[in-house]
Parts: C-alpha cells; sequence; structure tokens
C-alpha cells in the first residue's frame, strides 16, 4: 500500500511538471506591449529580440554612448546605401553631443532611448527607472522634434519591473538577435563575416556608433546584404505595431 502512495505521488508530481512546461513554452498575446512568458502564477516579459517575416529585410542599430567620431561617417554610409538604422543614444552622449543628434534627426533615422546614465537598470527601483528614461527622453526631444517610441536596457539586462515602466511610458524594449561584436575590437574583417554568415530575415542587428572598425566593416555589410536581397529599414520599419505575439524566444510574430 505504501509502494502505491508513493507511486501515485511521483506520477502527480510529473504531471504537474509537464504541465508546467506546456504552460511556460505558449506564447502570450498582446496588442501594444511586449510580450510576457509564464511559468506557473509567475510571468516573465522578454523584449523583442527579432521579427518573424517572409521578406527578406532587417534592422540595424547603433547604440552611442561615448565618443562621436565616426558618428558622421556611418551617416554618410548609411545614406550612401540609402538604408534605415535606429540610433539608441544615452542622456549624457546627448548632452555631449546636441549638433550630432541633429544631425541624426536630419538624415531621417530613428531615434530611441539608451538611458540616461547606462546603469544595469534593473538594480533600480521603479522611480529610478522612470526618471532615467523621462530625463534621457527630455534631453532627445529639447534638441530634436521627435517621438521617442523604442528603448534598448544597458548591457541587454532586464526584468519585469524595468519593462513594465518603460511600458508605462509608452515604450516598447528592444533587445538584438545578431551582435556584430564590433565592441570587442575585432576587425572590420570580422564584423562583417559575423553578420553575414549568422543573418537572416527579421534579425535586429547591433553595431554601436563608435567601435574600432565599424566604418571599414558597415559598407562591406550592407553592400553584401543588398546584394543578397535584403531591404535593411530601422527597427520601428519592421517590428509589428499590434496584434502580435511574442514567443519565449523574444521572436515577435503576427497574431
Amino acid at each position: 500500500m505504501k509502494f502505491l502512495v508513493i507511486k501515485k505521488s511521483l506520477i502527480a508530481v510529473a504531471l504537474s511538471f509537464c504541465l508546467m512546461l506546456g504552460v511556460y513554452n505558449l506564447p502570450i498575446t498582446y496588442t501594444e506591449s511586449v510580450a510576457g512568458v509564464f511559468f506557473g502564477n509567475s510571468g516573465r516579459k522578454i523584449p523583442i529580440y527579432s521579427v518573424e517575416t517572409q521578406q527578406k529585410q532587417v534592422a540595424i542599430s547603433f547604440d552611442a554612448a561615448w565618443g562621436a567620431d565616426k558618428t558622421q561617417d556611418i551617416l554618410t554610409i548609411l545614406k550612401e546605401y540609402n538604408v534605415g538604422a535606429t540610433f539608441f543614444l544615452v542622456g549624457f552622449w546627448v548632452k555631449e553631443y546636441p549638433q550630432m543628434v541633429e544631425e541624426i534627426y536630419k538624415q531621417g533615422f530613428e531615434i530611441g532611448t539608451h538611458s540616461n546614465t547606462h546603469p544595469d537598470m534593473c538594480k533600480l527601483s521603479p522611480e529610478d527607472i522612470k526618471s532615467e528614461l523621462t530625463t534621457s527622453i527630455k534631453l532627445i526631444t529639447d534638441v530634436v522634434d521627435t517621438q521617442v517610441k523604442l528603448f534598448r536596457a544597458p548591457f541587454g539586462s532586464y526584468n519585469n519591473t524595468l519593462i513594465n515602466t518603460a511600458e508605462s511610458l509608452g515604450l516598447t524594449t528592444i533587445q538584438w538577435s545578431l551582435d556584430g561584436l564590433d565592441w570587442k575590437g575585432i576587425s572590420a574583417k570580422d564584423i562583417t563575416s559575423r553578420v553575414l554568415n549568422k543573418i537572416q530575415p527579421g534579425n535586429i542587428v547591433l553595431f554601436h556608433n563608435n567601435s574600432d572598425h565599424i566604418v571599414e566593416a558597415l559598407p562591406m555589410i550592407l553592400q553584401r546584404l543588398k546584394m543578397q536581397g535584403y531591404t535593411i529599414s530601422s527597427i520601428g520599419d519592421l517590428i509589428i505595431k499590434d496584434n502580435y505575439i511574442i514567443d519565449h524566444a523574444g521572436v515577435q510574430k503576427k497574431q
């Protein structure tokens, strides 16, 4: 009799575990927000890493926190190849380089916020997170007449508190699905090879505005992608605006 009791308990535990796994892998439907992935009664929200699309379209992005020496060259290259891009700007960078913010906007590129002081925002209170975001947005909008709709967390570090606070301010939290690793100081050839070998439709590609070899790598990447038939856009032109789901891997899909 004891054996039967133990066996039934084990079966119950196993069934419960399988049920939780099934729930964990279910995508959650949203209309105008990032998705949550739920495990039991606790929900984990996930930013957009990439977009499911049948079109050969990718988005490229540049985080701007330190230095601006290469930014004008990047803008010139982007215009030469007639592609879109999104620039995520840190507040203190905006204060130091307002003319460059104006130039990014003037050239027609999308601007998002990358926080105000580039902290690990998961360690901040909701009030401090809100201050980081609102301060950075005000610094941007004091320089250029644009709506800031996208947010990328410093270090790619996020949690529910961060995403919920960003959402409350009307911001969509964006990650990336392909890191060019330009920030590591690798060669232009290595940056180019990495991107071209891994690129897939719907990717959001991460670059940095002042990395060592981005100016040399960018023309090679853009030229080859265009030869392969890719449309290269801003993140805002890639993501789905409403009636979508985001799966457990951060892939945004039409509902």
